[in-house]
């Protein structure tokens, strides 16, 4: 199948997830227990300034009779897909919900960007190292590490680092060196830290597209302040990704290509970097593109223990406000990555195997 044709295949296929995802979001927003009003305006707030409020939000009409659910559904899902975001209620209310969430967006890339890191750094070449030396105390000690880091809760470890941290704790001296990490989380103290290259300077929403890059003075600064976080936030992926690979090598490793290739003398190097290690890579893309997953749900429970003002902290707070157009654009922005990652899964298989075609990936 013609590539162009089949990645507008997929973004149609992919436009019913998005709205899977947003009504079950709309209904548990909407129609759940917290009511938005109460949270802007206090329950000492008089009924003349709820009604007015609840105009104001769409909740009832000027004479007082109620918007019916299906409009007011209506009406955020044309807002959205017309990216109109809207501005925030509860949070920072008046403040236009894209200013909202670029703000707190360095934070996540950040994070985002060293748990890749450690996950890649660690997993892939264990998982390869402990295949390669099968039934060894090398492979005992890799493929042992790798479980009880899949096998440890990322609140659990995220606690425990968190408190080893801490004055008094048994990592106390990581804070040293003239570097408070816990001073950093404010929107303001995270921007100081980042030079922001702007992709779409100008466009609307599209602005959001930026790469926070650290300033040089502050590198140092930015890692230490993220580490602790991003190893939490890696450490999952990381255990996948040594016994998924380790698996993944075996197979390779015993097959009859990898035979044909060793009859013909070539060099054990290249047998490992052409044959052994590009098929093993092959299992391991669905765990490396799925960290995705990982990134955007294990953010909003790391950010909250560790403090990081990123988009998982933005969104649990705002489920809580309840800062309802702050819920549904960050709804709407992680599943449409998940889609456009998924087919980015499935194209990336093509070029790294040729026997797959994109048919084949369906």
């Amino acid at each position: 199948m013609n590539r162009s044709l089949y990645i507008l295949k997929r973004l149609g296929l992919g436009i019913p997830v998005i709205l899977f995802g947003l009504t079950m979001s709309f209904l548990i927003m909407y129609l759940g227990p917290l009511d938005p009003v109460l949270a802007i305006l206090g329950r000492d707030a008089t009924s003349s300034d709820i009604r007015q409020l609840r105009i104001a939000l769409g909740y009832i009409q000027p004479d007082g009779t109620p918007v019916p659910v299906w409009r007011q559904y209506g009406n955020i899902m044309y807002d959205l897909f017309t990216l109109q975001f809207g501005q925030s209620w509860v949070l920072q209310r008046g403040v236009p919900v894209t200013d909202v969430i670029a703000n707190r967006m360095p934070a996540t890339l950040w994070l985002g960007f060293w748990s890749v890191v450690i996950a890649l750094l660690f997993g892939i070449p264990l998982g390869l190292y402990a295949g390669l030396r099968a039934n060894t105390w090398g492979d005992y000690l890799a493929s042992g590490g790798g479980i009880i880091w899949r096998a440890m809760p990322n609140f659990w470890l995220a606690v425990m680092i968190a408190g080893s941290l801490s004055a008094g704790g048994a990592l106390s001296w990581y804070r040293g060196f003239g570097i408070r990490t816990d001073v950093i989380g404010t929107p303001d103290e995270v921007a100081n830290l980042f030079t922001v290259v702007e992709l779409f300077n100008g466009v609307p929403v599209l602005e959001l597209l930026f790469i926070p890059i650290p300033n040089l003075q502050n590198m140092l600064i930015a890692f230490k302040w993220i580490l602790p976080a991003a190893l939490v936030l890696g450490s999952a992926s990381m255990g996948n990704e040594i016994r998924i690979g380790r698996t993944a090598v075996l197979e390779s490793i015993n097959s009859k290509y990898v035979e044909t290739a060793k009859a013909k003398g070539l060099s054990p190097r290249r047998i490992v970097v052409k044959h052994v290690g590009r098929n093993a890579i092959v299992p391991l893309l669905p765990v490396i593109m799925g960290e995705t997953y990982l990134l955007i749900g294990g953010s909003v429970l790391v950010e909250s223990v560790f403090s990081i003002n990123g988009l998982g902290n933005l969104f649990f707070r705002a489920i809580l406000g309840p800062d309802i157009p702050v819920v549904m654009a960050l709804v709407f922005i992680f599943v449409i990555i998940q889609v456009l990652m998924n087919i980015l899964q499935d194209v990336l298989y093509t070029l790294i195997d040729p026997r797959i075609t994109l048919g084949d990936t369906q």
